[in-house]
């Protein structure tokens, strides 16, 4: 049995996924046993310090996995921050770089009330596109970024400096 303290154990690399090259970090392992999952939750919302948080934000797809769990966590409720075409009703979007091309972001203009403090959650920091269109998507709605919570990082990539802005925290860092 690995040590669910070393959450990285429960990482497993798919090679060559999506395409030829890349090394996908697939975190179903973790998320199928119950003690690892636990200690990532709590690893987690643990940047929140203390400190009330209103709303958590996931992002789509796998920001919902863990998302929804530290908002439970952290007595907070959950906004999902969707793919375009998600989302019922009213709704702002923000567009963001990619390596190749563009994509965005919808969340409820009503999801985010003024002053709400909201932690923004995911399952990776990559080039920090994602998090950055996510954090600017809260702030258009009156909501204070408290900071960010990631599984895993890929430090080669330089997220953070998308993000520099705001404290965060990566559970799992890969150089």
């Amino acid at each position: 049995m690995h040590d669910p303290h070393n959450l990285a154990r429960y990482i497993r690399e798919i090679p060559d996924f999506p395409e030829p090259g890349v090394g996908f970090k697939d975190l179903t392992p973790l998320l199928a046993n119950h003690q690892a999952f636990t200690i990532a939750i709590a690893g987690l919302a643990n940047i929140a310090n203390d400190a009330p948080i209103d709303l958590v934000v996931g992002m789509e797809s796998r920001g919902f996995l863990l998302g929804a769990p530290v908002a439970l966590h952290l007595g907070a409720g959950f906004i999902p921050a969707r793919k375009p075409g998600k989302l019922p009703g009213p709704i702002r979007t923000r567009s963001f770089a990619l390596e190749y091309g563009t994509a965005q972001l919808e969340i409820h203009v009503d999801a985010i009330r003024a002053g709400q403090r909201v932690l923004i959650v995911d399952d990776v920091l990559a080039t920090g596109g994602t998090a950055r269109a996510t954090a600017e998507l809260v702030e258009d709605l009156g909501g204070v970024v408290h900071g960010f919570a990631f599984l895993m990082e890929l430090e080669f990539l330089s997220g953070a400096k998308n993000i520099a802005a705001y404290p965060y925290t990566s559970l799992i860092r890969y150089p």
